[in-house]
């Protein structure tokens, strides 16, 4: 018994001088920014397993990993309020553009539509192939794959559509109503975040701002966020901003507007009156907050330029309407509106499509190559793929400053985790998925003070936190989970473009993920110690 106790106190003794002056890293002369929109100050970081565990002066302290941030900026591991990740880490696990630019932790199922729930795993032609019946089937799959980055999995809204209703316009029985707040219940029971909707996509576009409500006091309940995509973001701005108002104030859940803009150059102005509207209701004490990436154009589905109508049903249904006579003079009408809102025929630009002749072409190029009319080069396009997509240049440089500056918006990419090989490297995608946070940084903090460097990261990190309700991350503050990035501030910029968009950017020399080194001098460990993350 004596010997057990003198063991026991050795070994204690051992410990706390562990505790004391041993660390699995240490991040030495660098100047912590810790997320709260507080200015930096000099100071080290000691890591241990996957929490942050002293911050000071650590000089003297011993480490297995010691890395000088001598003039380095040292963060927060920033996170993506708003991507689309969802199941490209099972394609390519190491979130090639995401981590490379800071980013450890995204919130995913954005936009109304996400891998889970499905009722079966047979999807349509054009969605993922990974499908799962339930949050917790899909978080089992990615766990079991591992990931470099964390997930924070919201419900879909147009999935518990889809799996009780299918794509149609109608509203919901009380039995089917019934059915989609169970399905909505069981997820968030499952642990996930909160429930997206893509009010501009079928078949969230169907619901009326009741049935939203009914959801958002679920979410309520469960102090989950609302997620929005919202109806309209040209003409119908502000119609679709007090709806957002409307359903976070009739059902008290908290609400996200989901990549806040004004698209098309005439309604540019009714950004100002949207944020009038979003102050407002903050100063009334709802708690709306958005997003933004920083980038003046959108990434979407070529299928937008056909009206909400003709996108119902399957796939099969919709390329029926294309082929109708019948129907091509209304479909036509629709998308010539579409060009002459945005500007031209110019302002669209393919990114992806099954036919890789017009990837990196805009609608004016395949025009004059094909002799086409704008929409009868969109429908040939849209027979030979359904869901090519696209980038459309809509909105306006001075509205994106504006937007940035308020205080209730956070930084982000709207865009999934891709990288410059493999199938990810495939197409020319928005540039926004290699660059958003870093653009901000080098662009908008260092070359135009937009933002100051704190007010920057806080956007990407102790807010976005806060919002979500995600605990223990984006602060550096002891007992946090060490996701952690240091980057040059002199340094730092995006480098991807729009004709050459698989680009890692510059200046992120050291990115932490749960404590483990993701990114080393600029290049990836292949470290995957990410985790999927569950409300509780």
């Amino acid at each position: 018994m004596r010997k057990a106790r003198i063991f026991m106190g050795v070994l204690s003794m051992f410990i706390l001088s562990g505790c004391n002056g041993f660390y699995d890293v240490i991040i030495k002369n660098g100047t912590v920014i810790d997320g709260s929109g507080t200015a930096g100050k000099r100071a080290d970081i000691g890591i241990r397993a996957d929490k942050i565990v002293a911050i000071g002066d650590l000089s003297g302290k011993n480490a297995n990993t010691l890395i000088d941030a001598t003039e380095r900026i040292v963060a927060p591991g920033f996170i993506d309020v708003h991507s689309h990740t969802d199941t490209k880490l099972l394609i390519n696990p190491l979130a090639e553009s995401k981590i490379r630019q800071g980013i450890t932790t995204e919130v995913v199922g954005n936009c109304g539509y996400g891998p889970y729930p499905h009722q079966n795993e047979t999807p349509e032609n054009g969605t993922s192939r990974y499908v799962f019946t339930d949050f917790r089937t899909y978080c089992d799959a990615l766990e079991k794959n591992g990931i470099a980055i964390n997930q924070v999995p919201l419900v879909g809204h147009g999935n518990l559509r889809r799996v009780v209703m299918g794509n149609v316009d109608a509203r919901p029985s009380t039995e089917q109503m019934n059915a989609m707040k169970a399905l909505l219940e069981t997820q968030l029971k499952q642990g996930a975040w909160g429930m997206s909707t893509g009010l501009e996509y079928t078949p969230g576009s169907f619901a009326t701002t009741e049935e939203l409500i009914e959801f958002a006091k679920i979410l309520k309940k469960h102090d989950a966020i609302y997620a929005t995509h919202m109806r309209n973001e040209d003409k119908y701005l502000i119609e679709a901003v007090d709806e957002a108002i409307r359903i976070g104030r009739e059902s008290g859940a908290k609400v996200q507007i989901s990549h806040f803009k004004a698209c098309n150059q005439p309604y540019w102005p009714l950004i100002e009156v949207a944020m009038d509207h979003i102050r407002e209701a903050r100063k009334a004490g709802l708690r709306i907050t958005a997003d933004r990436y920083p980038y003046n154009a959108y990434s979407t589905s070529l299928n937008v330029f056909l009206p909400t109508w003709a996108r119902t049903g399957s796939d099969a249904d919709m390329i029926a309407r294309l082929k109708d006579p019948a129907q091509d003079a209304a479909l036509r009408e629709y998308a010539e509106r579409k060009f002459v809102n945005i500007g031209g025929h110019d302002k669209f630009l393919i990114s992806d499509c099954d036919n890789a002749r017009w990837i990196g072409n805009t609608v004016e190029d395949g025009m004059k190559e094909c002799g086409m009319s704008g929409y009868d080069f969109v429908k040939k396009v849209l027979l030979e793929d359904i869901y090519t997509d696209m980038i459309g240049f809509a909105m306006d440089e001075g509205n994106l400053k504006k937007v940035l500056k308020e205080d209730y918006v956070m930084v982000c990419s709207d865009a999934s985790a891709y990288a410059p090989y493999g199938v990810l490297g495939e197409g020319k995608q928005h540039p926004r998925a290699y660059g958003s946070n870093v653009r901000v940084l080098g662009k908008y903090v260092r070359e135009e003070s937009v933002l100051e460097l704190p007010e920057a990261i806080h956007k990407m990190s102790g807010l976005c936190a806060e919002t979500f309700g995600i605990p223990q991350r984006g602060f550096i503050r002891k007992g946090y989970y060490a996701d952690v990035v240091v980057f040059d501030p002199e340094t730092v910029i995006d480098k991807a473009t729009y004709t050459d968009p698989h680009r890692y950017p510059e200046g992120i020399d050291y990115v932490f993920v749960n404590g483990k080194l993701a990114v080393e001098k600029g290049e990836h460990t292949s470290f995957l110690n990410g985790r999927m993350l569950k409300k509780r």
